[in-house]
């Protein structure tokens, strides 16, 4: 049976806080868990007024204090923006408070735009791709004896060393599939707002899959979008605040996630309406009935070993409810 997990953002409503987003979150979590949920993930992105996610570690220790069973971690971290011995001892550190439960989920993009990384400290070099290098200094430092101590100019992760967080690729290309495959590494393709090469990722994925200690076959996680309620039409409805953010993200004007509104895809123009079904390509809106139909054809498509399902949902309790329902139509409620 294919595995579900959330992929959570953290949204900040209009009309709301930091505080309330980072609440939800936790309840949402705590509510995954009851519901069979696998894993719970946060992702960083930066300069984003919707988004409370940007600390991403110091969430998911805020997450996992609030649950107890569920599977935390990041999806992902963006890991041009940080040295890779201090992502070590973030991880390491929550695999310390929260044992056997952290994911390190790493993405390659920068999850912001170019003014927001010199904020950052860092500098992106386009001509010079350090993320493969990175991924595997990363490796090294979570690898290792938890025991040893430094020698010469050697260098440790502590907390980290030992703790063998698990590290999964995350990608909207053919890039992340080649490199997941040759390291032998879980891979998690954004299908949830970049489908476009879904099917040649994962075949390229799966084809080149290289054994490791961490992964022994190939094992692939695909983003989906969720939104459901008694009707389709009152779905849509719904569905229309993560439309608005996406369609303001996409003219250069990031909001907080709006409230919903009556047929605000009638209002859109051809280019717009095309660029938002393209995005929402993997998604299942609707009733029961609908969302049962959408997310079985595509898991039977796929052969996905576990989705990811995103919910962009103004009201939390309808939120809530969207992924109750895709518990119970997928059979892990």
């Amino acid at each position: 049976m294919t595995k579900l997990s959330v992929l959570d953002l953290c949204p900040i409503n209009e009309g709301s806080t930091a505080s309330d987003a980072l609440a939800n979150s936790a309840d949402l979590a705590l509510h995954a868990e009851q519901w069979g949920y696998e894993r719970f993930w946060l992702a960083e992105h930066h300069n984003m007024p919707g988004i409370g996610s940007a600390a991403t570690a110091v969430v998911i220790g805020h997450v996992a204090a609030a649950t107890s069973r569920i599977r935390v971690g990041a999806g992902g971290v963006m890991l041009p923006n940080h040295a890779p011995l201090v992502i070590a001892e973030q991880f390491g550190t929550l695999d310390a408070l929260f044992p056997g439960r952290i994911d390190l989920g790493l993405g390659r993009a920068p999850g912001t735009d170019q003014n927001t990384m010199r904020a950052l400290r860092r500098s992106f070099d386009q001509q010079v791709d350090r993320f493969p290098d990175d991924v595997l200094e990363l490796q090294r430092y979570l690898g290792g004896d938890a025991n040893a101590l430094p020698r010469g100019n050697d260098i440790f992760a502590t907390p980290g060393a030992g703790s063998q967080v698990p590290i999964w690729i995350l990608g909207s290309s053919l890039y992340g599939a080649q490199l997941a495959a040759r390291l032998g590494l879980p891979y998690a393709f954004a299908s949830h707002f970049a489908p476009q090469m879904l099917d040649q990722a994962i075949a390229v994925y799966r084809s080149q899959f290289q054994p490791s200690a961490q992964l022994d076959k190939p094992y692939v996680m695909l983003g989906y979008n969720i939104c459901g309620s008694d009707t389709d039409e009152a779905a849509r409805y719904l569905a229309s605040s993560g439309a608005q953010m996406l369609r303001n993200l996409r003219l250069g004007r990031p909001t907080k996630l709006p409230p919903p509104v009556d047929h605000f895809e009638a209002s859109l123009q051809p280019a717009e309406r095309a660029m938002l079904d393209a995005t929402r390509a993997c998604s299942a809106i609707g009733s029961k009935d609908t969302m049962r139909s959408a997310m079985h054809a595509f898991i039977e498509r796929t052969e996905a070993d576990e989705l990811m399902l995103a919910a962009h949902i103004y009201d939390h309790d309808a939120r809530l409810r969207s992924y109750e329902m895709a518990a119970e139509v997928c059979g892990v409620a």
